[in-house]
Formats: structure tokens, sequence, C-alpha cells
């Protein structure tokens, strides 16, 4: 189980604004994002716009948040494999020149 679901069930009894939002933008399972909506109303649109899979997040759409779920998390591990290729390559080069050195 990831952090954040373990957050979630850990204080989802008795959760303050900040915890609620942190889920709808984190949480990667498409049952709890629904239930969040059912317990505490849909999502502002505020938070729509910075997710917008949001809009999905009631009961019947299961496999449609779970595709897009799936797609988000891809595109972060692609933006995550641009951002590290460059600087992991860098390193290696440091780490290279030292070892001759």
């Amino acid at each position: 189980m990831r952090g954040i679901e373990v957050n979630y069930f850990a204080n989802r009894e008795h959760p303050n604004r900040q915890q609620i939002h942190f889920w709808f933008l984190e949480l990667r399972t498409p049952e709890l994002l629904i239930e969040l909506a059912a317990v505490h109303g849909t999502p502002t649109k505020k938070l729509i716009l910075k997710r917008p899979l949001l809009k999905l997040a009631e009961p019947g759409k299961e496999l449609d948040l779970a595709e897009v779920l799936f797609e988000e998390e891809r595109l972060e591990r692609h933006a995550d494999r641009q951002y590290w290729t460059p600087l992991r390559a860098e390193l290696e080069k440091l780490r290279h020149a030292r070892v001759h050195h």
C-alpha cells in the first residue's frame, strides 16, 4: 500500500481540509477517489483544474478513472525519466573522472 493510501485510511474518519485537498490531488486508486468525492463532495473547480481526472470521481466511472489514472502515472514516469536521465549521465561522468584521478 502506498504512503498516500496509508495516510488516507489513518485519517479518513476526521480529516481536515488540507488532507482532503491533498488526497484529491494525490490518490491513485479509483475506488478511493470516488469514496472521497462521495463523502466530502465534488472536488472544487480549482482542484479539477489542477487534476482534470477528478471529474470522473463518481460511481460507475471506475474503469474510465482507472484508465486516466494509469495514463497520468505513465506521463509522470516519463517526465521523471526526462528529468533524471541527464543528471544521472552527469553524475556518472563526475564519478568516472574522480576514479581516474
